[in-house]
């Protein structure tokens, strides 16, 4: 019996100060609400993923990608599995394992893996290349003449080319934003299935983006028109994303202001980012020979985005509007 009440005292006495102490801290709580009232509520989760589009198309490019990875906030890439300088984007990926990769898959304006006497769909008759521009493209996905079996087919061949050369691919994105549509998504997430690729891009940008671009950069509004309106195609994104198992962000930042950027626009999209995960797609890069005769409208904005990647102020507006770097690794 004796030794039964010491017991019960000693879990009394325990239970006294686990009491006490919640009391201390909840009365501590409590006070710094009123002297504090903004720092005691619950802080906003703002993480943001820089990713580079357009790893392999130059050397000038590939160049840039590492500068801005070393150098600056960059934690992303993703590379075209069939570009002009694609073997020399996995040189250099293997001596920086920090900078996550991803695919960038190309269906347009630019050449197949697969033989194109199989892609009927993708590339014009006889053609060695696919069909260039996204209107054509537009028209034929939102109209069903995309064949899913040779999408599949092309996005598996490209997945598996980067990952036959050592690289482990954290996620996908395509070219031009081309998965936007339900209609090409679909095979893409098979084939990342396959190929054991765990993420893919959300190419769908929030209103808050866009009124900070328009804030900022009013001559921007037909292509913040034309952004805003592709929107009605994320529900479609969304649950096809969700029935396939992959992850992906609640959006992507910078999409309108693709070849304008500035450091005021920079500026007021980071301080705009709405609480979430979300991805600030870039185009860095040298406005060399070799990128002027590219098929690419993005020329000497390449070197823009570069110099905002590097530069010391984008770091410092990140850590002060509170938000966290992370890679597709960490998704």
């Amino acid at each position: 019996m004796r030794g039964a009440a010491g017991r019960h005292a000693a879990t009394r006495v325990r239970a006294a100060v686990v009491l006490t102490w919640v009391f201390q801290l909840s009365t501590l709580h409590f006070a710094e609400f009123f002297r504090h009232p903004q720092a005691a509520r619950l802080v906003p989760v703002r993480r943001l993923i820089f990713n580079a589009d357009d790893f392999g198309l130059t050397a000038g490019v590939n160049r840039s990608v590492v500068e801005a990875h070393t150098q600056g906030v960059l934690t992303s890439a993703t590379l075209m599995a069939n570009a002009p300088a694609t073997a020399d984007a996995e040189s250099r990926v293997r001596s920086y394992p920090k900078l996550e990769v991803g695919c960038h898959v190309v269906l347009l304006d630019g050449e197949p893996l697969t033989d194109p006497a199989r892609l009927s769909s993708l590339v014009p008759n006889g053609a060695p290349k696919f069909r260039t521009g996204l209107g054509d493209f537009a028209v034929r996905a939102l109209s069903g003449l995309l064949d899913h079996d040779q999408i599949e087919s092309e996005a598996t061949a490209q997945f598996r080319k980067l990952q036959s050369a050592g690289l482990s691919l954290t996620h996908f994105d395509t070219h031009k934003h081309a998965h936007m549509f339900p209609y090409v998504l679909d095979p893409l997430l098979r084939a990342a299935r396959i190929c054991g690729i765990p993420a893919v891009r959300n190419p769908f940008e929030p209103a808050q983006s866009f009124s900070a671009i328009l804030a900022q950069s009013p001559v921007r509004w037909k292509r913040s028109g034309q952004t805003r309106a592709l929107r009605l195609l994320q529900p479609g994104f969304s649950e096809l994303v969700k029935r396939s198992g992959l992850r992906t962000t609640d959006g992507t930042l910078g999409i309108a202001a693709t070849g304008s950027l500035t450091a005021a626009l920079l500026a007021g999209i980071l301080e705009n980012v709405p609480e979430g995960t979300w991805e600030f797609v870039c185009h860095p890069g040298y406005c060399d020979d070799d990128l002027r005769s590219a098929h690419t409208r993005l020329q000497e904005s390449r070197q823009v985005e570069l110099q905002l990647l590097t530069a010391p102020q984008t770091r410092e507006l990140l850590k002060k509007s509170g938000i966290d770097l992370i890679s597709y690794a960490e998704l």
